[in-house]
């Protein structure tokens, strides 16, 4: 298939690249925000003028504020907008993963409350579904939610909560019902972040950066007019937050090396042997680098074509966060391991050296954001390969006899 963009698509490729050139030139050159709450305003001005343009909730349905435009103007815009100076990544998981749940199984009332102010920007949300003791699990979760006339009471504790501590709302999966089966006994609201009972605790990264969180609650309180789908559907509401989190995460992060910063970096290390570059072994890796960001690139390009087609993207998607996570990690361990004792220095900002330092450090996060590398592969087994399914004796048992709560 050519994948050269159309006349239509190059016509609005201009466009979007000529809007982005010059709205975004106010933050070219700006130094890292010196604090969380610049950090944040500099996010919610970049999408307030997105939003001020229409360029915000691309392919969102009109009735919801959105553009209803094809996946293929979202895709140009993103590439257009990745390579800019402007602020992204905030939003990511609210407008990517939380909002399209609310629109897809919420109340009428819930949508009209919640979308707009959140493709606007003045509000910020979270994804509430890890668990410590549940782990991959999402059915496995015992946050419980217990009716009280009007309202819910939410008890539990999550965990890896993305942006949690800069939050205002949050989807959250609760289990409501425990005598029922652990797929079965699920259900999501909509949490207000800054309520009585609310504590997000940042974690602290190895990289020094703080983006996850453990969030606790203790008896917060929520309206059952935040519910999203039925009492005991969670199961199913989750599953289009996942299902849109595995798209979002299924590429290579903004900015990442890759086999060219490994070949670049092999050209100005000696050996004792010589050259890096220069050794079989390492261009061995450079070219298992090259082979796997070519698989991604490929694997992409076919979700790309599903899309020009009108078709969504299958599971396939599970490939390339397999394979992007662990590509990232194994190269990246080996460029520090072959620049040796510099591979332990701080890396100047914006160098080389910082950016593998810093995909060393992520990989790890990104091989269990969205799904670990293990239920990406029974995904894979399963529904791509036409494998027979894992063993699974605990689907039809009442979740408090395999867990006593």
């Amino acid at each position: 298939m050519d994948f050269n963009d159309t006349p239509q698509e190059a016509e609005y490729r201009a466009k979007v690249r000529a809007w982005i050139a010059e709205a975004a030139k106010e933050y070219e050159g700006l130094p890292e925000p010196k604090s969380q709450d610049e950090f944040v305003t500099r996010q919610k001005s970049w999408q307030k003028k997105k939003y001020e343009a229409g360029y915000a909730g691309l392919t969102w349905p009109k009735a919801f504020g959105g553009q209803g435009l094809g996946p293929m103007n979202a895709i140009i815009f993103g590439q257009e907008e990745a390579k800019s100076a402007a602020p992204t990544g905030l939003y990511s998981i609210g407008l990517g993963m939380c909002i399209p749940t609310v629109f897809t199984h919420g109340a009428k009332e819930v949508i009209e409350r919640f979308v707009p102010k959140a493709l606007e920007g003045s509000e910020i949300w979270c994804q509430l579904f890890s668990e410590p003791i549940a782990g991959s699990d999402l059915a496995g979760i015992r946050t419980k939610a217990v009716r009280d006339g009007d309202d819910w009471i939410i008890t539990g504790q999550k965990v890896w909560t993305t942006f949690a501590h800069l939050s205002d709302y949050g989807i959250i999966v609760t289990r409501t019902d425990p005598s029922a089966p652990k797929h079965k006994g699920l259900t999501m609201f909509i949490v207000d972040m800054h309520a009585p009972g609310v504590d997000a605790r940042p974690l602290k990264q190895m990289s020094g950066g703080a983006d996850f969180n453990e969030v606790f609650f203790d008896g917060v309180r929520v309206p059952d007019a935040w519910r999203i789908g039925a009492v005991g559907d969670g199961w199913k509401a989750g599953l289009t937050t996942l299902m849109n989190e595995r798209l979002a995460v299924g590429g290579k992060p903004r900015n990442s090396p890759g086999w060219r910063t490994l070949m670049e970096l092999a050209k100005g290390i000696d050996t004792e042997q010589g050259p890096a570059i220069e050794r079989m072994d390492v261009r061995a890796r450079i070219a298992d680098t090259y082979i796997s960001d070519e698989g991604v690139k490929l694997t992409q390009m076919r979700a790309l074509s599903a899309l020009s087609q009108g078709k969504t993207p299958g599971a396939e998607q599970s490939i390339s966060k397999v394979v992007v996570a662990k590509t990232m990690q194994d190269m990246a361990a080996f460029a520090l391991d072959l620049s040796e004792s510099a591979g332990f220095a701080a890396g100047e900002k914006d160098s080389e050296l910082a950016r593998l330092q810093g995909a060393y450090m992520w990989s790890a996060g990104l091989r269990i954001a969205g799904g670990t590398d293990e239920i990406l592969r029974n995904i894979i087994a399963e529904r791509v390969l036409g494998l027979p399914g894992d063993l699974r004796p605990d689907k039809d048992t009442p979740f408090n006899e395999i867990v006593p709560l």
